[in-house]
């Protein structure tokens, strides 16, 4: 079945925030206005209860009372803004993604990974995988396709929320803006995965180390990265038309579209999602999935720096608000050490 839709209309959006010492939920109303939901624990309890009642989370956020109404506005200002869901336990929650996934990806990719000694004429190991996925990304129902790349980014710490700063460590040697459609994920007690939404996100990488050598892949995703600020319930988009931005003191520096969607990927949704859960340990009852599925797009790609303060900007139609965070480079801590006891 293609599990996508012809434009990304959502019928309902949720975010999360801080009240005192309290997660909330609250439905997205608007630009400007949310309505707080009467439910203690967040996103991540709201699809608790879901999945418990067998109802739909349309259905069970329309049978919740909306207790008070805020200014979408004031809870950036304040800072307490959250990722649109999080888990109690930051251990217990998994963010990944897969590469080389969308069209034109593979020129970036390939451009980075430049092998010059391999015969005139041979494919790299990105256009390796890119081919694979051209040919068998898309097997049709009930079909099982070429696996894509696949990468791991870190548990539930390395979230920064919507309008905060992305850190990036001393050892770094660069970080740099991904823009992609992020998908959520919950694993219910019958240890089967259940997709609560999308929702933008900023994969953010270190494309100097990756470029240095290619198998330094693992290690350049190792880094923060944000998603949201909506958690948007629907269908994946067939196809869609983003627009990635950096903000220099308040200017533009760049801009570029970046194209997603079905119709602009060589992998199926349903493909990337088996890929990923057919690992037993990955299906874990209650364990959180943030999984992030590639993009086109890089400014690194256009020859841009990222410097202090530098913000990013992603936005897409239907999906609310645009996700913006800055960046700020951290002191290296030196050597790790490692005591024997």
């Amino acid at each position: 079945m293609d599990d996508s839709e012809s434009a990304p209309v959502f019928g309902l959006r949720l975010i999360q925030f801080r009240d005192r010492e309290r997660i909330r939920v609250a439905r997205v109303e608007d630009a400007e206005r949310v309505h707080v939901l009467a439910l203690d624990g967040g996103t991540y309890a709201l699809a608790q209860r879901v999945i418990q009642i067998g109802k739909t989370l349309v259905e069970v956020v329309e049978s919740l009372k909306e207790t008070y109404q805020l200014p979408y506005q004031q809870l950036i200002d304040s800072g307490d803004l959250l990722p649109p869901i999080t888990h109690p336990d930051p251990a217990h929650a998994l963010v990944s993604g897969t590469g080389l996934t969308h069209l034109g990806s593979a020129d970036t990719r390939d451009s980075m990974h430049a092998n010059l000694s391999a015969p005139e004429g041979a494919l790299t190991d990105s256009m390796k995988m890119f081919k694979l996925g051209l040919d068998g990304g898309k097997p049709g129902a009930g079909k099982i396709g070429a696996q894509p790349e696949w990468f791991y980014k870190g548990d539930g710490s390395v979230l920064v929320a919507p309008y905060a700063s992305i850190p990036v460590p001393g050892f770094a040697l660069d970080g740099g803006e991904e823009p992609e459609l992020v998908g959520i994920y919950l694993i219910g007690p019958d240890q089967l995965p259940y997709r609560i939404g999308f929702a933008l996100g900023n994969e953010f990488s270190d494309h100097l180390t990756e470029r240095h050598n290619y198998l330094w892949l693992a290690h350049s995703k190792l880094r923060n990265c944000a998603f949201g600020p909506e958690l948007c319930v629907g269908r994946f988009p067939r196809s869609l038309e983003g627009a990635s931005r950096l903000f220099r003191d308040g200017a533009v520096i760049w801009e570029k579209p970046f194209l997603t969607g079905t119709e602009n990927m060589c992998h199926s949704i349903a493909n990337l999602e088996h890929h990923h859960f057919k690992y037993s340990q990955f299906r874990r009852p209650g364990d959180l999935h943030i999984h992030f599925f590639g993009t086109s797009t890089l400014s690194f790609a256009d020859g841009i720096k990222v410097a202090e303060n530098d913000e990013f900007e992603i936005s897409a139609p239907g999906f609310g608000r645009p996700l913006r965070n800055s960046v700020h480079f951290v002191p290296d801590e030196g050597q790790a050490t490692v005591t024997a006891i």
